[in-house]
């Protein structure tokens, strides 16, 4: 009698324990998927500028397991003045917030093969990258804070 109770107990106590673990992992957001860039915003020396939205472009973010990718071009096909194409992709890691990427290919080639740190965090149908862009050779040191929304 005491060893089928003492099982009872143990089988119910590892299938609570389970069961805690799948919620947690259901509940946190994750961010793979197709993002749009609505807001950018870069700080340097304490000067504030924004850097999107520009009129007649859009940009997105994709991200599936541990790769990442961007895209920005003009509405208008490539023609006009206004034409642009910005690319890049490479790897990333994400743990509790902290969000690091390896930018393997981009479009301006002297950033390639460089790593950023940032802070990385999903509010409702949001996420939001903060961090430091620091590049000595190009003398590139920017804190940048991007918001983006899920597409759908």
């Amino acid at each position: 009698m005491k060893i089928t109770l003492l099982a009872s107990a143990l089988v119910f106590s590892l299938v609570s324990c389970n069961e805690k673990s799948d919620s947690k992992l259901e509940t946190a957001p994750s961010i793979a998927g197709t993002w749009a860039l609505v807001s950018s915003k870069v700080i340097t020396k304490g000067d504030t500028a924004s850097t999107f939205p520009v009129k007649g472009q859009e940009m997105i973010k994709i991200f599936n397991d541990n790769t990442f990718a961007f895209f920005k071009h003009d509405l208008n096909g490539g023609k006009g003045e206004a034409a642009i194409f910005d690319s890049g992709a490479g790897t990333y890691e994400l743990k509790d917030g902290d969000y690091s990427e390896h930018l393997d290919y981009c479009n301006y080639r002297d950033w390639e093969n460089r790593d950023f740190k940032f802070k990385l965090r999903i509010q409702n149908d949001s996420l939001i990258q903060t961090g430091i862009e620091k590049i000595d050779s190009l003398n590139i040191n920017q804190e940048i804070v991007e918001i983006y929304v899920r597409k759908k």
